[in-house]
């Protein structure tokens, strides 16, 4: 694989940023040192910052999955030409930092969680929706010939212990019988024969859909795509200021005022507070550090037993995400540090090697070859939302997937389009209402996120 070329006229990677403390996300930054940024190849061509005021239809803050795929489905579906702002290179937050993962799913909750909250009704509907995202997710990559690495095979999400083991069946039984989607479990000696011998695994439950991708080919084959159809792209163009005049949104950047007629924020938890008072506080940046071995020799691939290259997820709340890399590197990744100031503390790093050797022992002390965090859009209530913004006429987000947005931010791009170009969404809890806001609480929910953290740590390796 290709290393990709330095960004010109890139500063250097800021790795302590903290979109809870950090004011402003200045540009020019370089990316962040993924293993995905690594093996990339060459970005695609873009549009180049704004360099002067200019007048569009609609314009897109943040060139990650959901931004470019707003773009996409403006394009495709409503013949709508985007203009999409970004404040450092394209996809430089969290569509370049994730596992590469793709799950049914577009947020923290479970099937039977969403019964719980909603009722059985919605929650059917809610299942109709995302397994629609995941053809949609599918036929993009098809279709468009992106060059992703797609390692499709179901997704395993595999007991840490014995005690996750009844709570597998009962969703799997769930999801069966309930929702009519084809889950099975897997005992350990079958889990441990035909997928992977993780060492902590008692068992699995396996879901049809899951496809492990290249996340930076994924973003970069999007930007193509989207420039294709007559999108603009303008990475290094920060919004730095926000007000709207007589209905038209006026946004600024270094380069020149964006005046837009509607605006789609896709900017995941990567917005500074200050972008615009109507969006301040309604994510809880969670922050997700990840690792990616050497190449295993011969040896080593055969003591983890690795068979299935998509994705692997074990039940912990501070869960593990790891897989099979199509080059022989094993990537890993969870929830480390709480605060940007303490993301480089070695404690984080060891912790996930800790993590790591307890799947597959002889990986203990094994040379990385990258290693890198990132910040994660968590909402206040696990679920997230593709919806305008009532008191704020021609605006909109879809922001909040916790984690799990490399498939459904497919789908929540062509949702926002239908909105931008004035469609109804359906019904649903994820449509058409705000994300719950915690206002001044939100910082101090740091002090409660460490608590936690503790307790589920003590909670997830209790026997």
């Amino acid at each position: 694989m290709e290393t990709i070329e330095k960004r010109a006229g890139s500063v250097p990677f800021d790795p302590f940023y903290d979109p809870m403390t950090a004011p402003r996300l200045g540009p020019g930054s370089d990316y962040a040192p993924t293993y995905w940024i690594g093996t990339a190849g060459q970005i695609p061509e873009d549009d180049g910052p704004v360099t002067g005021d200019m007048d569009v239809d609609v314009a897109v803050i943040g060139s990650g999955y959901t931004g470019l795929s707003t773009a996409i489905h403006l394009a495709k579906n409503h013949g709508i030409k985007a203009t999409v702002l970004e404040a450092n290179g394209v996809a430089y937050g969290c569509s370049t930092r994730n596992g590469g993962q793709a799950q049914i799913s577009s947020g923290r909750l479970k099937r039977s969680q969403w019964i719980q909250r909603w009722g059985l009704g919605t929650a059917r509907a809610l299942h109709d929706e995302v397994v629609e995202a995941f053809d949609l997710f599918r036929g993009l990559i098809r279709d468009h010939a992106i060059d992703c690495m797609p390692q499709d095979g179901g997704h395993y999400y595999i007991a840490h212990k014995a005690s996750a083991m009844p709570g597998l069946v009962s969703e799997t039984k769930l999801l069966n019988e309930t929702f009519g989607y084809g889950a099975r479990m897997l005992d350990r000696q079958e889990l441990h024969d035909t997928v992977v011998r993780d060492q902590e695994g008692h068992g699995a439950m396996w879901e049809p859909d899951g496809v492990g991708i290249h996340a930076a080919k994924l973003a970069f084959g999007y930007l193509r795509v989207a420039r294709e159809l007559g999108a603009t792209v303008h990475p290094d163009s920060p919004v730095q200021g926000w007000q709207l005049k007589d209905g038209i949104h006026h946004l600024r950047t270094p380069g020149g005022t964006v005046r837009a007629r509607r605006v789609a924020v896709a900017t995941a938890a990567y917005a500074p507070r200050p972008l615009h008072p109507r969006l301040k506080d309604r994510l809880m940046p969670i922050m997700s550090n990840s690792i990616v071995t050497r190449v295993l020799s011969p040896s080593e691939l055969d003591e983890i037993g690795i068979k299935k290259l998509s994705p692997l997820t074990d039940t912990r709340t501070l869960r593990h995400y790891y897989r099979l890399l199509p080059d022989n590197r094993l990537q890993i990744g969870s929830r480390a540090a709480i605060t940007g100031r303490d993301a480089a503390n070695p404690a984080h790093l060891n912790a996930l090697r800790e993590g790591m050797a307890r799947k597959f022992p002889i990986l203990k002390g094994i040379e990385l070859d990258y290693s890198w965090w990132g910040w994660v859009d968590v909402s206040h209530d696990m679920m997230p939302r593709i919806t305008g913004m009532p008191d704020l006429p021609g605006a909109f987000y879809a922001l909040g997937y916790g984690g799990n947005g490399v498939m459904y931010s497919a789908m929540a791009g062509r949702r926002m389009a239908q909105l931008v170009a004035g469609e109804t969404l359906r019904a649903l809890p994820i449509f058409n209402t705000e994300l719950p806001h915690e206002g001044w609480k939100t910082p101090f929910r740091r002090l409660g996120q460490w608590g936690l953290y503790q307790f589920y740590h003590f909670r997830d390796e209790r026997k």
